[in-house]
């Protein structure tokens, strides 16, 4: 059965992308501070990093659950009802180019940090995860 989007849950749908975006957006500027200070010789201090990102894990989780419950209800949406929130759409692609982003930054960074010994051994990928293209090696070689 699909339901018709009401202007109140729009709104609350747009307000919980919005703060999505801003914690986005803060660990972004978290991560690429965090990058330029690894660059440095000195200066890095990795529980500064580590015990801001432990305030945003409760935050991120918080929101995560308010869009969980926000996105059942958005998928009983038609997809022609749903295309004329033009805002919500340009939210969600604002969003996803912010943790591909994130993601990419925070890659360098551990990059980084193994460069300078600053990840525990426990802590290490195991080899096979360092590989970009393992998984599709492996089904190439095993496809036939």
């Amino acid at each position: 059965m699909k339901t018709v989007l009401s202007a109140e849950f729009t709104a609350e749908l747009i307000r919980e992308l919005k703060s999505y975006l801003a914690l986005c957006d803060e660990a972004l500027a978290l991560t690429v501070l965090e990058g330029q200070l690894l660059a440095q010789e000195s200066g890095y201090q990795s529980a500064e990093f580590q015990a801001k990102r432990t305030r945003l894990i409760p935050e991120l989780q918080d929101i995560s659950e308010k869009l969980r419950n926000s996105r059942m209800v958005w998928l009983q949406v038609s997809q022609q009802e749903r295309e004329q929130c033009h805002e919500v759409k340009l939210l969600f692609q604002r969003i996803q180019c912010s943790l591909m982003r994130l993601l990419q930054l925070d890659r360098e960074n551990q990059q980084a940090m193994l460069r300078r010994g600053l990840v525990p051994v426990r802590h290490i990928p195991p080899p096979a995860a360092q590989k970009p293209h393992y998984v599709a090696n492996i089904y190439q070689r095993n496809s036939a």
